[in-house]
């Protein structure tokens, strides 16, 4: 990944934090987006310790200007894109009934047209370029692959998620773009442990642990190691996967 271009979205908490600095690590060049300011400053002060450089843009992904701002960040602090990580979600547990139309909006808004815009804007710049080409990695779900309960609107956004790494892989494949995604069991993410406090958080998460073979729940470094991989040469004929880091969870 040594001097690779990524943009990564969501980038200030998470699998997107995660990921971020992994790849900084590893060499890349980072341009990492966020709706929370604070947290990319955050980001880029744990880097900066490190002696290790990073773009940061802060901007909402549902907004097609923002969006665009994020890949143009990217393009013109190294010249080209190649690594774009469509990250950034929001994730609200309720059931249908609890779910208002604007919760229904704001969550389609985001997971479902905040990537589309992501890719879009992504795969646009990677034909521009010389050589064209490029990785997508979209950040889908267990919930965008199989059913669960109290996920009426961010499961059927992750089902987004994968619907589209398979048609724009097919679409794209012969520009020499691969797009790719991860399908994440339940991972101890700032939102996941911060259900420990609220009504009926302990139980969901004892219930959701037990569900998966593993017997516990993921690490946000997990999925981005596996998120670096689809990224890499090393994946370079795989595309239109929706690769599941679950603990076997989708296996049964």
């Amino acid at each position: 990944m040594k001097d690779t271009s990524c943009l990564v979205t969501g980038a200030a908490s998470g699998i997107g934090r995660a990921t971020a600095l992994l790849l900084a690590r590893a060499g890349a060049r980072v341009t990492a987006a966020d709706i929370h300011a604070p947290g990319l400053a955050a980001l880029r002060t744990e880097l900066a310790a490190e002696g290790l450089g990073v773009e940061v843009v802060a901007g909402d992904v549902a907004d097609p200007e923002a969006n665009r701002a994020m890949v143009a960040a990217a393009v013109a602090a190294y010249g080209r894109l190649d690594v774009s990580v469509a990250n950034a979600g929001v994730l609200p547990l309720s059931d249908v009934r609890e779910t208002s139309p604007a919760d229904w909006d704001r969550v389609m808004a985001v997971d479902g047209r905040g990537m589309f815009l992501t890719c879009k804007y992504s795969i646009e710049a990677m034909t521009a370029q010389q050589p064209s080409g490029g990785a997508l990695v979209c950040v889908s779900s267990i919930s965008g692959v199989a059913g669960q309960a109290r996920q009426a609107a961010y499961g059927p956004a992750k089902f987004v998620a994968s619907g589209l790494t398979k048609h724009l892989a097919v679409e794209w494949a012969a520009h020499g773009i691969r797009v790719n995604a991860v399908a994440p069991g339940t991972i101890r993410t700032e939102r996941v442990r911060a259900l420990a406090d609220e009504p009926g958080g302990p139980e969901y998460l004892e219930e959701i642990t037990r569900a998966h073979p593993m017997g516990r729940i993921g690490e946000p470094e997990e999925v981005a190691r596996v998120i670096a991989f689809l990224a890499s040469d090393a994946a370079s004929f795989v595309t239109g996967v929706v690769l599941p880091v679950d603990g076997g969870y989708l296996a049964q």
